[in-house]
């Protein structure tokens, strides 16, 4: 790779051993991509873990003296506080959140804790050249806001934020954003929820390749935010396109940027039906509802909170979401609402986090067949459904057809 002479300077250690080795790993990436040349980034998200690897990894760069030159957001960890209600916490769990909290906020994060930070506090502007790690975050800065990132790992963009730069190559070319298989939906697509089964399905049928959804009307936030994570969770696919409505596929020839597609398929009603079978455990008796695969909005959190209100839950229900849509749940009495109710909402975490070890073993219900995806290793299972139906079920404490 050509190196500029700072970026050079880094690699030979005159940074210190921290920057050197993100440096590293930039070059290393680079070259397995047969990238010419690295480019600025001006905006980065860390999909920390509280994993020892990962923490092995960033105290590595803090004890070598590096410091983020572009400060990132970072993904869920757990508030130990929050949980203390109704769970208790190993110490060894505490003690890698404490020193994973303490390495990162060293090495200049910003510890928003949060799977959704393009949705309001770490927002792109279209063709921004970004380095994104989590599922849910590079598809929708990619296709939501035509931002620029490739499918980060969180060490490749951790050393991204500390090296302030990253190897071009991928979805930073124009070449390579171009839409390569038309998806004619012809399903109902009547509820977010069926987003999330477009997204899972849309692998089985098309492989890794860009899709370029045809006959989607306005989907909103949530709705594209379902999508994008459920194409990356089910497939390897970091960017869509949906015709007349993402940024760079406003016509049919921008999507492909001039050429034919190299073939059409047809998703259905039958289609998504099938994949929601292949996806869900059995209906039946559960012992928890757990949202919040990617975070829950505001709105999500208004949703359940209207039909829990003055009503009492059979199972318990968890909530999980972003700090500041907990403060606002908070302000707007959703926290109270769902807490009479018998459920809880917490912030800055994720069920792929050691909080959630009293439930495993257990069936719960579920919106998010990400949420499911991850928790298989820990044996728990689950019903997947739309939300409305999901709390439905928690207030009955069972789920039938």
């Amino acid at each position: 790779m050509k190196l500029t002479a700072q970026e050079q300077a880094m690699l030979d250690g005159e940074y210190g051993t921290g920057v050197q080795l993100a440096m590293k790993v930039q070059v290393a990436v680079g070259e397995s991509y047969d990238a010419p040349y690295m480019v600025p980034i001006t905006r980065a998200h860390v999909a920390l873990s509280n994993q020892e690897a990962d923490l092995w990894f960033v105290e590595k760069l803090v004890n070598g003296g590096a410091v983020c030159r572009v400060r990132p957001t970072v993904n869920p960890s757990f508030n130990w506080e929050q949980f203390k209600e109704f769970t208790t916490l190993e110490a060894e769990d505490e003690e890698i959140v404490r020193r994973t909290h303490e390495a990162y906020k060293k090495i200049g994060a910003i510890m928003t804790y949060n799977c959704t930070p393009y949705l309001e506090k770490n927002v792109p502007r279209f063709g921004e050249i970004t380095a994104f790690s989590e599922s849910s975050a590079t598809p929708f800065v990619n296709s939501v806001y035509g931002a620029r990132s490739n499918r980060e790992a969180a060490v490749s963009a951790l050393c991204a934020a500390v090296t302030g730069v990253v190897p071009y190559y991928g979805y930073l070319l124009n070449e390579n954003r171009r839409g390569q298989i038309l998806v004619e939906v012809e399903a109902e697509m009547k509820s977010d929820f069926d987003y999330q089964l477009l997204g899972y399905c849309t692998p089985k049928k098309t492989g890794f390749k860009l899709p370029v959804f045809s006959g989607l009307k306005n989907p909103g936030k949530e709705a594209l935010m379902n999508l994008g994570a459920q194409l990356n969770t089910g497939g390897n696919v970091a960017m869509y396109h949906i015709l007349g409505f993402t940024p760079e596929a406003q016509t049919m020839e921008a999507a492909f940027q001039g050429k034919e597609p190299e073939a059409v398929v047809r998703i259905t009603q039958e289609d998504l039906d099938i994949m929601r079978g292949e996806l869900t455990d059995p209906y039946g008796k559960i012992d928890f509802a757990l949202f919040g695969c990617p975070h829950l909005t505001i709105d999500q959190i208004a949703t359940v909170a209207g039909m829990v209100q003055g009503k009492r839950l059979a199972v318990p229900l968890f909530i999980m979401t972003s700090s500041l849509s907990y403060v606002l749940a908070e302000k707007m009495d959703y926290m109270r609402i769902i807490r009479e109710a018998g459920g809880w909402i917490v912030s800055d975490t994720c069920m792929d986090q050691p909080c959630w070890k009293f439930l495993y073993g257990k069936k719960g219900v579920t919106d998010s067949p990400k949420c499911a995806y991850y928790t298989r290793r820990r044996q728990m299972q689950f019903v997947i459904t739309e939300l409305e139906n999901a709390v439905t079920a928690a207030l009955e404490g069972e789920i039938t057809l």
